[in-house]
């Protein structure tokens, strides 16, 4: 195997170290960043969503390898900027008002990072004053909401409600997501997609900006 393909592999094992030493002996024999973060990197991690939609692997498995993408981009950086790598889009990740849950929402964050996108996550609990704030500053394709109680997930309509109102609607996709959220849910507030897992998200998401 190539010492790109072995990133991928190591990534998928969730092998931290073994991910930095090879990205570190991937760039001193004169690959691209590009190259190592789409071919090495982002690979590993979509495979690694495709396992994880799949019931292969589970969410432990993701979290390990999320840490290792995690410090091998963290070696790419400045590379990255030198070569003018632009990210493929930009998301801003959340769960609503009065909820507190951020497993779900975390996961997906780290498959849309590991799709390429540039990811604002503004935590748990978040106003719809904050979101359209956000949007409004940051120019994200996509707006992401998680609800894991069935008391908060009206909070999305409020959210999408309050982007109607300040007139950046029409700017951003947004999706839903959470234990209790359906596709009728999703309907029915006027949102733009509901994905039952993070893989999901991370290809909808990927399908809005590419």
């Amino acid at each position: 195997m190539s010492i790109v393909e072995n990133i991928s592999a190591a990534l998928q094992k969730g092998k931290r170290k073994e991910v930095v030493e090879l990205v570190q002996e991937a760039l001193a024999s004169g690959i691209t960043a590009q190259v190592i973060l789409d071919d090495g990197l982002l690979k590993g991690m979509g495979e690694l969503g495709v396992k994880f939609k799949n019931n292969e692997v589970f969410v432990p498995e993701v979290l390990v390898a999320a840490r290792a993408l995690n410090s091998g981009t963290e070696l790419l950086k400045d590379k990255l900027i030198e070569e003018g790598v632009e990210p493929i889009g930009k998301a801003v990740i959340c769960t609503v008002k009065g909820d507190l849950h951020d497993i779900g929402k975390n996961l997906v964050k780290m498959m849309l990072e590991g799709a390429g996108f540039e990811v604002i996550d503004l935590g748990v609990d978040v106003s719809e004053d904050k979101i359209v704030e956000t949007v409004k500053e940051s120019a994200p394709q996509i707006v992401l909401l998680s609800s894991l109680l069935t008391t908060t997930m009206n909070e999305s309509q409020t959210v999408v409600k309050a982007l109607e109102a300040a007139g950046v609607r029409d700017q951003v996709k947004v999706m839903v997501g959470g234990a209790p959220v359906t596709q009728s849910f999703c309907d029915e507030i006027g949102a733009d997609a509901y994905t039952p897992d993070a893989a999901s998200a991370a290809e909808v998401a990927k399908s809005y900006v590419v």
